[in-house]
């Protein structure tokens, strides 16, 4: 292709790239399938590295990071970043509501928004393109961190309209994202975020903008600088105006012109926020009318048109009474708090993750200790204090164990880690943790094969690594107590079909450190066998889009240890597939065009009866549907099983089309039955 045509073909892959990043990231309503998506990204990044002469700032490709920055510039605000003051109770909430009447003395509406438990930051526009992008700071200056805001997908690089703008808005991480990555820096040994809010911060602050984009970060803007610039009178019509230029804004917003009315808004959300797919700690509520605004003007520190309300904490005493040390399959030795139950958010709590050894001795927790519980991110119940005065007069501080509660080996710090660590690899939890996550469903998806089976296996001598799966036989089972004929038959023919899985199932089961289910994904497209992979350099892995030379490195060293090959002898010896037999992304798309899923947002609620949910979720995502947590107007579709709750009643109310299990039971059959 010549230059001239790969000019006018990158202007095309980018508008339409950005025109479905959009969809997707910010209006939560793809119009194609994920594989669509990525077969055009690819296109692109193939004409701009033919042609690095037209890679232009407002690229998709510039989103993945990559710059490593020296430090971050300081950035003073031309217009103060005000904080909000702040109320605590609904007496409180109307007393304010009174102030702002009377110095009006006149009656107006109010936007109720929900408050977003993030990072403010400002985003400044030159004719319609994204160019600055900073932290609030002291709300004077902050920080320039427009490399990484440009990794976040809901920040849009060029508007709908060619207009030179700053707004500023929420910086969040969604709770999944933040369980993810927790889960992951513990098996790394790595310290937790105590919450989205404290993760979504230090992602934006990392030197290295890699880093951010993997962290999956993304906002709401709620505020537009200079409404009269674009005849903008009312926070209500600002916040219109911000999404008709392509901005993520939250949808939950509502105008009230009465207490009741706040009042109710505030209850709604409080009971919903549990729901949400990102944190909130509490309500907002602002004088709609900019005039109010202009009328009553700031304080030093806060606007006198605003406020928010801030939700109580949930929170409930309860006495511990053991610390149970737990083995990982990286052999990170983790603490756990058990504790007489109590009931937080919804649901009863008897257990508590202490994390490292570090943490425990921070918080200083001791056994009989009397404790305030909560959940962090409305998510991980979490131990926020120690109540000193309760605590029994024969207390003494906790020991950190020295040895592996499972082997008696001695645990160790690795590098800087605060984790401990078991390293003896015949240590029996870290065997039995890697054949469980050997078996689970995104590796090699050996149905009926749990960890109590895994150790009525182990401590028959039976199984000592993933290979023996493969030589069992039916009277090996039928030797074990419980195992009837038909049980052990069932589990015989899951491991048999696991046989034939495709690679990125083995490469992800195999339990490579920083290997998730998506990297061996790319990892098998790319080399197509576990054996080329196996004897791929790690400059290869690294060029990788989105992998990097940390998973490279992981991945070689992986290979090169002496006993991952004999295993990997092992596994070729009993016949486990070792190539790539996924299908390309414009198959997957075709496959699933005339799915009567595909394209569909499908909200799953209530407890099934014949399926599992996420049994349920993995087929109707395969089968081209987006599955989301919460119900909106933009849902087509709820399964509801039985106490569906409030998500049916909302489902009902917005005329959505709704399913029970048996009817969707009946749907999946007919599909597959095709």
């Amino acid at each position: 292709m010549e230059e001239k045509q790969a000019k006018s073909r990158l202007a095309e892959l980018r508008k339409q790239l950005m025109t479905w990043s959009q969809e997707y990231y910010v209006n939560d309503n793809p119009s194609v399938e994920d594989a669509v998506y990525d077969q055009a990204y690819r296109e692109l990044l193939m004409l701009e590295q033919q042609f690095p002469n037209l890679v232009t700032a407002d690229s998709p490709s510039q989103r993945v990071g990559g710059q490593v920055l020296a430090g971050f510039t300081k950035v003073e605000h031309e217009i103060p970043m005000l904080s909000l003051g702040d109320v605590f109770s609904k007496e409180e909430l109307a007393a304010f509501i009174d102030r702002l009447n009377e110095a009006t003395k006149a009656p107006f509406a109010y936007n109720c928004e929900l408050k977003i438990d993030g990072l403010a930051i400002s985003l400044t526009y030159e004719n319609g393109v994204f160019v600055k992008g900073s932290t609030r700071g002291n709300g004077i200056i902050g920080e320039d961190i427009t490399a990484n805001l440009k990794t976040i997908k809901a920040i849009p690089l060029t508007l709908k309209e060619p207009v030179s703008i700053e707004v500023r808005g929420e910086c969040y991480m969604p709770k999944d994202s933040f369980l993810a990555l927790n889960k992951e820096r513990e098996a790394q040994g790595q310290a937790v975020f105590a919450n989205p809010r404290n993760a979504a911060a230090g992602s934006l602050r990392q030197l290295d903008t890699k880093i951010t984009a993997k962290r999956n970060l993304s906002v709401f803007i709620y505020y537009l600088m200079e409404p009269e610039k674009l005849g903008v009178t009312s926070q209500s019509q600002a916040l219109a105006k911000l999404a008709e230029l392509g901005f993520k804004v939250n949808p939950d917003f509502r105008l009230a012109t009465d207490m009741e009315t706040i009042n109710n808004y505030i209850d709604e959300f409080h009971a919903k926020r549990g729901e949400l797919a990102y944190e909130i700690d509490g309500i907002v509520i602002k004088a709609d009318d900019f005039k109010v605004h202009e009328l009553v003007g700031n304080t030093v520190k806060v606007p006198r048109w605003a406020i928010a309300y801030k939700f109580p904490p949930d929170e409930k005493e309860t006495v511990i009474h053991q610390i149970e040390w737990t083995v990982g399959r990286t052999g990170v030795v983790t603490p756990t708090a058990v504790m007489d139950p109590v009931e937080i958010a919804g649901t009863m709590v008897a257990r508590a993750s202490l994390h490292n050894p570090d943490y425990l001795r921070e918080k200083d927790v001791r056994l009989g200790d009397t404790v305030k519980l909560h959940k962090a991110g409305d998510i991980i119940p979490e131990i926020s204090q120690v109540i000193v005065a309760k605590r029994p007069k024969d207390s003494v501080p906790y020991e950190i164990p020295t040895t592996c509660p499972e082997c008696g080996a001695k645990l160790v710090h690795l590098d800087d880690e605060v984790a401990l660590r078991c390293i003896n690899p015949k240590c029996p939890a870290l065997i039995k943790e890697s054949l469980a996550h050997f078996a689970s469903r995104d590796a090699m998806n050996i149905d009926g094969l749990g960890p109590k089976i895994i150790e009525r296996l182990y401590e028959a001598h039976l199984i000592s690594d993933v290979a023996d799966l493969y030589k069992l036989k039916l009277e090996d089972l039928l030797a074990l107590d419980k195992f009837k004929e038909k049980s052990a038959t069932k589990l015989l023919t899951a491991i048999e079909n696991s046989r034939h899985n495709s690679s990125e199932r083995l490469i992800f089961g195999l339990g490579i450190r920083h290997v998730g289910a998506k990297v061996a994904r790319l990892l098998a497209e790319r080399f197509k066998s576990v054996t080329a992979l196996s004897q791929a350099p790690s400059e290869e892995i690294a060029q990788i889009d989105s992998l990097g030379q940390v998973i490279a490195d992981s991945v070689v060293t992986y290979f090169e240890r002496p006993e991952v090959k004999q295993l990997l002898a092992e596994l070729e010896e009993v016949a486990v597939n070792f190539d790539f037999l996924g299908q390309s992304a414009s198959e997957i798309a075709q496959a699933n065009e005339d799915s009567f899923f595909n394209e569909k947002k499908v909200v799953l609620t209530g407890t099934l009866d014949q399926l599992k949910r996420s049994q349920a979720k993995q087929w109707l995502e395969a089968h081209g549907a987006k599955v989301t947590g919460s119900v909106s107007k933009k849902t087509d579709l709820l399964i509801a099983g039985h106490d569906a709750g409030s998500k049916l009643t909302k489902a009902q109310e917005l005329g959505i089309e709704i399913m029970d299990e048996q009817q969707f039971i009946a749907q999946m059959e007919a599909i597959d039955g095709e």
